[in-house]
């Protein structure tokens, strides 16, 4: 995947007495370099953080540190999109040949049956963006972190993918839905997708720590540094990168509290007006991602009973797990540095879970 996988696995465990520093801990002890989270409720705030900002040194996880969000800015790009919807400029409805003629055709696609819902729900059928060669070795990272991407390269490369074999409305995740819906907002106002999400999202929540940074290969501001192991035990420094292979789908750069403060934001009304909202929440099953999916949020089981909204991010060494409650009264977000596999992922959720479980507790 080019902006990690699509596992948005809920944890279905007990809920546990365990304090947001234990669980950050116990991350920490997966084997994650560093690992920083934040939970918000009610206009209190918990935070913790384990682990160091490089591997090496003994400089701590910074506090408010900024780092990639990967697939959760999907969750910005169709806020953009339904706040167009709701001033009439485009319809969930519309195709995507209206706005973007001849992108998409061929190999048993036709963008004429292709409508901006599907894409913003993974049910397009369009092929994945192929992941390329930075995010494949430390040779390629090494070689080409400084690569741009044209949005309309990336479609193009990922037309020359076999097509899904499920049918729409089969549910199938490819970021290159969220390349395309970045396109059609370029279209829809003649500005650029960062320029839309700043004016719209970025600014009006004062998100200081939070950007759309287009070509900008670096992370402005207090951050750790991110590590791959590209299939192997050593930690490549991979914080340097080229983000315009994720415009749409997984550029952004936050902190946990600004994440914290969008998604609040997001389901307790601010951002979308009430239609708008509830298409965006509205879900149909995933099949192997262990949730339902809106459009730009995932639906995910508490083991406490009923569920949360949020989304799972990655990008070359940052991974991050994000989710509120329903009425966005409790947001928790967490990332760490490395992807130490499984049991990182596993912590990750569960950490989300309890903390949004202990709204009820």
């Amino acid at each position: 995947m080019l902006v990690a996988s699509t596992g948005l696995t809920a944890v279905a465990k007990p809920v546990q007495s365990n304090s947001l520093r234990q669980q950050v801990e116990a991350i920490h002890r997966t084997g994650a370099v560093g690992v920083s989270a934040e939970v918000t409720s009610s206009g209190s705030h918990d935070s913790a953080r384990a682990g160091t900002a490089r591997i090496g040194a003994t400089k701590p996880m910074p506090e408010d540190g900024r780092f990639r969000i990967g697939s959760a800015t999907k969750t910005f790009t169709a806020t953009v999109v339904l706040q167009l919807v709701g001033e009439g400029r485009i319809s969930l409805d519309d195709t995507v040949e209206q706005w973007l003629p001849g992108v998409v055709q061929g190999n048993g696609l036709d963008g004429s049956r292709i409508t901006v819902r599907q894409l913003l729900q993974h049910t397009s059928g369009i092929p994945d963006v192929p992941v390329p060669p930075a995010l494949r070795s430390a040779d390629g990272y090494r070689a080409e972190r400084f690569r741009t991407y044209t949005p309309r390269e990336l479609v193009r490369a990922a037309m020359r993918q076999p097509a899904e074999p499920s049918e729409v409305p089969g549910w199938s995740y490819s970021n290159t839905n969220y390349v395309l819906a970045a396109m059609i907002i370029r279209e829809v106002t003649g500005r650029s997708w960062q320029r839309e999400v700043h004016d719209r999202i970025i600014r009006p929540l004062a998100l200081r720590d939070t950007a759309a940074p287009g070509t900008f290969p670096f992370i402005p501001g207090p951050h750790a540094h991110a590590y791959a192991g590209f299939g192997t035990d050593t930690g490549v420094d991979v914080t340097t990168l080229d983000p315009s292979m994720a415009v749409g789908s997984g550029s952004v750069i936050s902190s946990t509290r600004d994440l914290n403060r969008f998604y609040t934001a997001l389901l307790a009304g601010r951002l979308l007006p009430p239609e708008q909202l509830d298409e965006m929440t509205t879900t149909v099953p995933a099949p192997g991602l262990g949730a339902s999916y809106g459009l730009g949020l995932a639906e995910i089981r508490l083991s406490c009973g009923g569920s949360y909204f949020g989304h799972r991010g990655e990008l070359l060494g940052y991974v991050t797990w994000a989710g509120t409650t329903r009425e966005g009264d409790r947001t928790a977000s967490v990332y760490v540095t490395s992807h130490a596999g499984q049991d990182t992922e596993e912590s990750m959720t569960e950490l989300v879970d309890q903390q949004l479980c202990g709204a009820r507790s």
